[in-house]
C-alpha cells in the first residue's frame, strides 16, 4: 500500500512539475488540469493506433474487454470519458491498481498521447455480443434504471460527452456489477457523489436487476461490429499475447 501511494505522489509530482506547477495540489486537481490539456490537443488518431497496442493487452485488439468483468469493453466509449478516466487513474485519483502501471507518464506518455489513444479508442466499433446478465429481473430494472439512471446516462445509456458521464449501453453486466459494487462502497474516489447518493441504499436484488437490464441496452447500430469483426490494425503476427484472465 505504501509503494502505491509513493506511485501516486510520484505521478502527481511529475504531473506538476509539467505544468510549471509549485502548489501542493490534490490528486482531483492534478487529474482536472491534465485533463484540461488532453481536452486541448488536437487528436492525432495514427498515434493513437501505435499507443493502443499497449492497451491491447487487457482490453484486447478490438477493445471488447472480457465478458467476466475482468477488462470492460472501452471501444466506442466516450472521448471525455476516456480522457477522464486516465486522468484520473494516473494521478491516483482513482484506485486501479491493474491499470495504474500502464497509465503513468513513462509508459502512455504525455496529455497529447492521452488525446490521441482516446480518439482511437472512441472510434472502434463496440462488440454485439457483451455479457449480460440472468435476465430474471428486467421489468424491476428497467423500472430502477428509469428513477436512477436515465437522468444522468440518457435513457438508452449513450452517456453524456460535455460532463464526461460515461455510455453504459453494451458493458459486460459483470463489469457493471463490480464497478457499481465500488461505487456504493465509496471505493471509487472519481465516482459522482449524486450517484454515489442514490445507489447507497440499493439491495442485491436491485442492483443485479438494474445493471441486467442497462447491459442489454443496445448502442446505436453504426457504433456496433458486424458479427465475426476482427480490429484490421492488429493483424494475426502483431497481436499481443493476452493475460490468463482475459482468455
Amino acid at each position: 500500500m505504501f509503494e502505491k501511494r509513493l506511485a501516486w505522489s510520484a505521478a502527481a509530482l511529475y504531473l506538476a512539475a509539467a505544468w510549471g506547477s509549485s502548489a501542493a495540489q490534490t490528486p482531483a486537481e492534478v487529474a482536472h488540469a491534465e485533463y484540461e490539456a488532453a481536452m486541448a490537443a488536437t487528436p492525432n488518431v495514427e498515434n493513437g493506433r501505435k499507443i493502443y497496442l499497449i492497451c491491447s493487452v487487457c482490453h484486447h485488439p478490438e477493445g471488447w474487454g472480457t465478458p467476466d468483468g475482468v477488462y470492460p469493453q472501452i471501444a466506442g466509449q466516450l472521448r471525455t470519458v476516456i480522457i477522464k478516466q486516465l486522468a484520473d487513474i494516473r494521478a491516483g485519483n482513482r484506485d486501479n491498481p491493474m491499470m495504474y502501471p500502464f497509465a503513468v507518464p513513462r509508459i502512455l506518455g504525455s496529455e497529447q498521447d492521452i488525446a490521441d489513444v482516446a480518439a482511437y479508442v472512441a472510434g472502434l466499433p463496440m462488440t454485439p455480443e457483451n455479457g449480460i446478465g440472468p435476465g430474471q429481473d428486467l421489468a424491476h430494472g428497467e423500472q430502477l434504471f428509469a428513477t436512477y439512471c436515465a437522468d444522468c446516462h440518457g435513457e438508452r445509456g449513450d452517456g453524456d460527452a460535455e460532463d464526461h458521464i460515461p455510455a453504459i449501453a453494451g458493458q459486460h453486466y459483470a463489469y457493471l456489477m463490480r464497478q457499481f459494487e465500488l461505487i456504493r462502497l465509496g471505493r471509487r474516489k472519481n465516482a459522482d457523489p449524486k450517484m454515489v447518493g442514490q445507489i447507497k441504499d440499493f439491495s442485491a436484488r436491485d442492483q443485479s436487476a438494474v445493471l441486467d437490464y442497462t447491459s442489454r441496452l443496445r448502442p446505436p447500430a453504426n457504433k456496433l461490429a458486424p458479427t465475426g469483426w476482427t480490429n484490421p490494425d492488429f493483424p494475426d503476427h502483431v497481436r499481443p499475447e493476452m493475460p490468463p484472465a482475459a482468455r
